[in-house]
């Protein structure tokens, strides 16, 4: 069953025309601020959010709120979004920070589960070229393919091989301590792979052109070579799920997890990543760690396709070295976030 959750302002019924020829007929739809969030476990839910000139929908944000609140209210569902905007900003930042709070309430999200239209559509420029259309046939057909794999999705098969990135140092790292309790939690006959990307030979992506990128792409590559190419591209093609291990310093990716995210594209160029799951264990020293959530769903879920499982992220609060390990009740979350995974 496909429900469509449309918080309503005065831009949700242009957004609504666009959505209704494309959708099933027994779709149904749901009007947040007057039907409430309950009774959709199981669902496939699609949420379409107008927002106004100021980047804004008012009943979004009691929908956002209502979210928060209960980290039940969606389970078992798998979700997608499609977002409009009056001006330039705002339709990726509402976007992540729905994607985040729908899934920590059980709700899944395809990979790529997004598309966006901002007021002047050149967002849609360079998919309007390479399909030879306008930018508002773009995003017509962008939400058809949406639409289309959401109703056909079906569950991924059982993980038999995770593949941990991280850039911290073993010694000191209360992150990687994190990652040892959500090990005892994982099933014995999952086979476990894990890279470190501290050695700073990870050179970061320099923007090649499309043709470039694709052709390095092809050929199983990327225009750098190195540890990415040689190592971590033929873990990403084995594994079924990736596993991101975030060490919060800034309220940012450390810079060598950012340069892999960057240099996937070339990999990304030669097949999508729909059915390998994506997982973020972040520790953070003080607090942010949210951020770095919202940052492993814009940049590995939305841009990189890789499938979101429902609560993808495990976030903790400790500082000094070996800390983590006396926080109450770690061993146990952790041990248990291994056991949901699968």
């Amino acid at each position: 069953m496909l429900t469509v959750i449309l918080p309503r302002n005065e831009y949700s019924p242009e957004l609504k025309t666009s959505l209704l020829p494309l959708l099933p007929p027994n779709t149904q739809w749901r009007d947040p601020a007057a039907d409430g969030l309950e009774g959709l476990r199981g669902r496939k839910l699609l949420f379409a959010v107008a927002l106004d000139e100021g980047g804004c929908n008012l009943d979004y944000y009691r929908m956002l709120s209502a979210l928060r609140r209960d980290s039940g209210l969606l389970e078992d569902c798998v979700g997608a979004v499609a977002v409009t905007g009056v001006g330039e900003m705002y339709t990726k930042d509402v976007a992540r920070d729905l994607v985040l709070s729908a899934n920590l309430a059980g709700c899944a999200f395809l990979g790529r589960p997004l598309v966006e239209a901002t007021g002047s559509l050149r967002n849609f420029q360079v998919q309007a070229q390479l399909s030879g259309t306008d930018e508002e046939t773009a995003f017509r057909l962008a939400l058809a393919e949406l639409v289309e794999r959401l109703v056909n999705w079906t569950p991924l098969p059982p993980v038999r091989r995770i593949l941990a990135l991280h850039a911290s140092a073993r010694a000191t790292s209360n992150t990687l301590a994190l990652w040892e309790l959500v090990k005892k939690g994982l099933p014995e006959d999952v086979e476990i792979q894990e890279i470190c990307l501290q050695n700073g030979t990870l050179a970061d992506c320099i923007g090649c052109s499309y043709k470039a990128c694709f052709y390095f792409g092809q050929q199983g590559g990327c225009f750098y070579g190195g540890p990415m190419v040689d190592e971590v591209f033929p873990a990403i093609r084995d594994c079924g799920a990736l596993v991101m291990l975030c060490a919060n310093y800034n309220d940012a990716l450390a810079a060598n997890l950012t340069a892999f995210v960057n240099r996937l594209t070339s990999l990304f160029r030669q097949s999508r990543f729909y059915d390998k799951r994506l997982y973020g264990l972040i520790v953070s020293g003080y607090s942010g760690g949210d951020l770095i959530a919202r940052q492993l769903i814009s940049g590995l879920n939305m841009n990189k396709s890789f499938f979101l499982p429902p609560k993808f992220c495990l976030l903790e609060t400790a500082n000094d070295k070996g800390s983590l390990v006396k926080l109450e009740g770690v061993a146990e979350r952790g041990a248990a976030f291994g056991r949901t995974m699968f």
